[in-house]
């Protein structure tokens, strides 16, 4: 290069246009003779293999592959594509598996239909364009619709150790959306997997088909075989899709499982291009990384069609640790978080949500006001009771309120416990507290409280939907109130009887 410099021949206008390979290593390429690169453009070489510029540097421009290093060698020639990187979106997305370029891991063929481009990096939405989250966006899950309600155009990150079930949790999240996508109110699912198990990634789509949720899903997966680029390039793909669903003035959920592996493959990268490392050896800019990604969930204002694209990162730890680099950072960009702690999950508390340190800062505006009325108390019942059940392990003479409070307690933590994918819908979910909360549980023996949540919503969905519809749709006033406990009143002595005679006829046997 040099000497051509040297021999003083003219190829400026090649040269803006077409580069030269000086050197690849673990997925980064520098490349010589492309003037005019911008940051973020897409590259192509000769094989076809795509790269993405990063680095713009005095002499030569670093650039990361989105295929396999040993294809691209020294020498090989670069022509930039005039296009930043992006992905090309449309309906035709849903019920497919796709890779952060958009290409399809599905074996399905080609996706067709219309679609449109858009960026990967994209500047999210000003503070004039929004308005205030609102409008429930319901898990199913009553440990969290009714303490930490996620919002439409909230951030809410899921964390906790390995295997404490946070990806099982915002799955109920996307099988829990089906009833708005049959009620022609859909909420557009987008599940990005970023440095898991092919294997892992086939059972969520497995698990998502097998309860109908793939009909409004797209799954972006970037394995841990893939290159580190596109596991880096994964969250940013999937904020784009839901980002045509948003501004298409409809509402979408996007899960990033898990922005900790997304973390690790920038650090690689940037190690690789030479960036100075900081704390724990994760580049400068790591924060504005996850910052830049989650601001584009957001709840739009009615002037700019009322749309809205909902985030829920999930972030691992190691060993419970929530004060370690990344995890803190995305704590400080999210609007509340999720904590599942692995003690409460081998205690068979599943969902194994740490009431304690979980907390969403939307609150109650993300709540149907009958939900805002039965969870009022549950979270300091809950707190309250962990204490109580922490100090009195080790005495025996309790006083009656102290036992009235540890019974109550005992049978709410019960209810709350629910199997994966069994999501409840909002006015079953009203209803069990309610009867919590009445003091219904609290003569019960604790088994027999999953059987009596079972067997009450059976009972409420066989006979009473109008009662149902008119708690899902307002405040629970005088009348309704006084109707629920009399149905619930009902239902409880035929429980009561049922269960009572079974028990007797057992003894007799």
């Amino acid at each position: 290069m040099l000497r051509k410099q040297l021999e003083g021949i003219e190829a400026r206008v090649q040269l803006d246009e077409i580069g030269t390979v000086l050197q690849v290593s673990d997925g980064v390429a520098r490349i010589y003779g492309l003037n005019n690169a911008e940051a973020n453009e897409l590259l192509e070489f000769d094989n076809g293999i795509k790269a993405i510029v990063m680095n713009l540097e005095e002499d030569n421009v670093g650039a990361v592959l989105l295929g396999p290093t040993d294809k691209i060698k020294e020498g090989f020639t670069v022509k930039r594509t005039r296009r930043i990187a992006s992905i090309m979106v449309g309906e035709s997305m849903l019920g497919r598996v796709i890779d952060p370029l958009g290409e399809p891991l599905d074996g399905k063929g080609r996706i067709g239909g219309e679609l449109y481009e858009m960026p990967l990096e994209r500047k999210a939405p000003g503070v004039i364009f929004r308005q205030p989250v609102n409008e429930p966006l319901q898990t199913g899950l009553k440990a969290i619709d009714a303490m930490i309600p996620i919002g439409r155009g909230q951030r809410e990150l899921l964390i906790g150790d390995r295997q404490t079930g946070k990806t099982a949790i915002a799955l109920d999240a996307i099988i829990n959306q089906r009833a708005n996508y049959e009620a022609g109110n859909p909420v557009y699912c987008i599940y990005v997997a970023i440095g898991q198990k092919g294997s892992t990634v086939a059972n969520i789509v497995n698990t998502l088909k097998q309860h109908k949720a793939m009909d409004y899903t797209v799954v972006v997966a970037a394995t841990a075989g893939d290159p580190a680029a596109l596991q880096y390039f994964a969250p940013f793909a999937g904020a784009a899709i839901g980002e045509y669903f948003r501004d298409t003035g409809r509402h979408a959920l996007v899960v990033y499982d898990d922005l900790s592996k997304q973390a690790v493959s920038y650090r690689e990268v940037s190690l690789i291009l030479r960036r100075p490392s900081g704390r724990e050896a994760y580049p400068g800019d790591i924060f504005y990384l996850h910052s830049r990604l989650l601001e584009r969930a957001v709840k739009m204002s009615k002037k700019n069609g009322y749309g809205s694209m909902t985030a829920l990162p999930i972030i691992e730890t190691q060993d419970g640790d929530v004060s370690a680099y990344i995890p803190t950072n995305v704590i400080s960009i999210t609007d509340g978080q999720i904590y599942l702690q692995s003690e409460l999950f081998f205690q068979g508390q599943r969902p194994a949500v740490d009431v304690g340190i979980s907390v969403s800062r939307v609150g109650g505006d993300a709540q149907t006001k009958a939900m805002k009325q039965v969870a009022g108390n549950l979270r300091l019942d809950l707190a309250s009771y962990q204490e109580l059940a922490g100090f009195t392990q080790f005495g025996s003479d309790l006083d009656e309120a102290t036992q009235k409070q540890l019974t109550h307690g005992a049978r709410m933590t019960e209810l709350l416990k629910q199997p994966r994918y069994k999501p409840f819908e909002v006015g079953e979910q009203i209803v069990t507290l309610f009867a919590g909360n009445e003091g219904f549980l609290d003569d019960l023996e604790i088994a027999d409280v999953l059987p009596f949540r079972a067997e009450l919503i059976e009972y409420m969905d066989n006979g009473f939907g109008s009662l149902l519809d008119k708690v899902r749709a307002k405040k629970i006033d005088d009348d309704t109130k006084a109707e629920l406990l009399r149905v619930i009143g009902d239902f409880k002595q035929q429980f009561m009887a049922k269960h009572h005679s079974d028990v007797s006829g057992s003894e007799e046997n």
